[in-house]
């Protein structure tokens, strides 16, 4: 275990501080997704050393979007699912339009849409300058591309999932690209995926980096998700019919097919052979267990809990379930990038401005994503000795004083809050408390807040998970349809396993394991149950301004605009205007959000 909370932060942050560096070399060219220009590699990188940097300003791109978490696919994929709603206050429409699949400003997502296209220009001037560079091993040249080519699909697909066909870029260019074939689009990202899987060594990493059992997860993500949503075609219509088929193999830019086959084999090789497994208690996934907070949490307390990412050296070795997560770090402040810090712990905080005792042991913040009634009603019918609801969602009304409307501004408040992404505060020897147990486990020496200490805007640097393990074992029960992967899910936490394998059955268990984390959106897209789905939540119980309400509906309302839409988001004017994308349908005047 690390002594010194300064060794703790260098090993958060190594790789960008790199970056960093990075960044001085590239100060004089345009990286600015509104011209899709991009980086030369004519004279970087041109040695291992180069390589490694540029490597990690590719990775720096996570914190980068972290930034301006409320434009990211992760977040509108957390609000516009049927297991959480917009919430926010009164001035907080984008929350709420993300979550009812209306329209809030001509450019309300479109830093994303930039800044994703700027990670995939320094992934494409790596992929191109790899092949060509000296003094550099072939082991490390076949690592760095798999790494490469993994984020460079990974950001592709997270546009391509949240704006739908957009413009594939993997060359160096400064020429204006559009929109082609969504086909080819998601059969790059497929085959990207593939190749990284099938050429990095067969080691699985602990040092924060992409592995071959990361990208054969991603695979796995990226296959199921196209698969089974253009398994009808690409017309509004059929990507929003009811009717699923998912396609059983894919071409390839490069002329070969992917197969379901060759897919469940890579799931399979992950599940076998990576070394990565389920932490044995769940409640040891989420932060609140942290040991700052454990023992004071009536929850947690005398259960003998233990945080898989105490601040240890071995953190990423103990947490055997962490496959891909975006790293965080005590540099966080105003006059650098507040990227460094976990701005999704700060947007899913508890809205109010309580004291910290109101709301112990969750944070502040603003109050995005609210759990809807409809996924704690179907979970007590399904599951109701699921010890996962408990580990997953706070009944507020069981917090000592948890007030209702704290800002008297709270829009689609509900009784329910997420646990798994929530900021965690924690009570201080002399009584009082502190907005972020990293406060007290970390320190604010080194750069916590900028010096500034207790800052609930900045201290929030637990890792944000995007790929774990026990997602992996679902996909291979899906993808094999046997009970093996969700048996081993369900014996973690206690139920008893399912005699045979249905679709149902898959879709409760992912539901219930992975919520909160960013997969049900797609899920639920990708099954064409989406329209069904996101109805539930019209007429929920909610609080609006502290006084009880019902959850109305907006703009033709939930189904209404799935079908109108098939959920991809507006696409940003400014890149329409520039001529690189037209309009997604269903975004006309007619989407307009006025407001609650």
């Amino acid at each position: 275990m690390l002594n010194s909370k300064t060794d703790y932060t260098m090993k958060k942050i190594s790789y960008l501080l790199s970056a960093a560096t990075l960044m001085l070399g590239f100060a004089s060219c345009s990286l600015d997704a509104d011209d899709l220009m991009e980086a030369t590699p004519d004279k970087f990188p041109v040695n291992e050393k180069d390589a490694t940097a540029s490597l990690a300003a590719i990775y720096e791109n996570l914190n980068q979007v972290s930034a301006s978490p409320q434009m990211s696919f992760y977040y509108v994929s957390m609000l516009a699912s049927d297991d959480n709603l917009g919430g926010g206050g009164t001035n907080d429409k984008l929350m709420q339009a993300e979550d009812m699949l209306v329209n809030y400003n001509q450019n309300m997502t479109e830093q994303f849409y930039k800044d994703r296209y700027q990670g995939i220009a320094r992934a494409n001037s790596l992929i191109e300058a790899l092949p060509n560079l000296s003094g550099i091993s072939d082991e490390v040249k076949t690592q760095d591309m798999g790494e490469a080519l993994f984020l460079r699909a990974f950001y592709h697909y997270e546009l391509a999932s949240q704006y739908g066909n957009v413009p594939l870029m993997t060359k160096v260019t400064g020429a204006l690209v559009k929109q082609g074939d969504v086909k080819v689009l998601w059969g790059q990202i497929l085959q990207d995926l593939y190749t990284a899987a099938t050429t990095m060594a067969a080691k699985r990493r602990t040092d924060g980096h992409i592995d071959k059992y990361t990208a054969e997860a991603m695979l796995g993500r990226a296959w199921l998700f196209y698969t089974g949503m253009y398994c009808n075609g690409s017309e509004i219509s059929q990507l929003t019919s009811t009717t699923y088929k998912p396609l059983t193999e894919v071409e390839l830019p490069n002329g070969t097919k992917l197969t379901k086959k060759m897919v469940a084999d890579l799931i399979d090789d992950c599940v076998n052979n990576s070394g990565y497994s389920l932490v044995p208690d769940f409640r040891n996934l989420w932060a609140y267990t942290n040991r700052c907070t454990v023992e004071d949490y009536d929850y947690t307390k005398g259960q003998g809990l233990k945080w898989v990412e105490n601040d240890q050296t071995s953190a990423t070795t103990n947490n055997t379930e962490s496959m891909f997560a975006i790293k965080y770090n005590k540099l966080a402040s105003w006059s650098t990038t507040i990227g460094y810090a976990n701005g999704y712990a700060l947007h899913f905080g508890v809205r109010g401005g309580q004291d910290y005792a109101n709301t112990f042991p969750f944070g502040q913040g603003w109050g995005a994503g609210p759990v809807a009634a409809n996924l704690v009603s179907d979970w007590k019918a399904d599951e109701p000795t699921d010890i996962r609801m408990e580990a997953s969602i706070q009944d507020v009304r069981q917090l000592p004083a948890y007030r209702f409307g704290g800002w008297s501004d709270f829009v689609q408040e509900t009784n329910y809050y997420g646990k798994k992404q929530a900021p965690v505060s924690a009570k201080t020897s002399t009584g009082g408390y502190v907005c972020c147990f990293e406060d007290l486990m970390y320190g604010s020496d080194g750069g916590l807040s900028g010096g500034y200490g207790n800052n609930m805007q900045l201290d929030n640097i637990h890792d944000l998970v995007l790929i774990r393990f026990a997602d992996v074992l679902l996909m291979q029960s899906e993808l094999k349809e046997s009970v093996e992967g969700i048996n081993k899910v369900r014996a973690r936490v206690g139920l008893s396993p399912i005699a045979a394998y249905s679709l149902a059955a898959l879709q409760k268990e992912r539901r219930y394991e992975l919520a909160f984390e960013g997969v049900r959106w797609n899920d639920i897209r990708r099954w064409h149950i989406a329209a069904a789905a996101l109805e539930k939540q019209t007429g929920t119980d909610i609080y609006y301004c502290g006084s009880a309400a019902r959850n109305t509906a907006h703009n033709g309302g939930y189904a209404a605009r799935y079908n109108a839409t098939a959920g991809f988001q507006k696409m940003p004017e400014n890149q329409v205007s520039l001529g690189s994308v037209v309009q997604n349908p269903g975004w006309d005047n007619s989407s307009e959000y006025q407001g609650w």
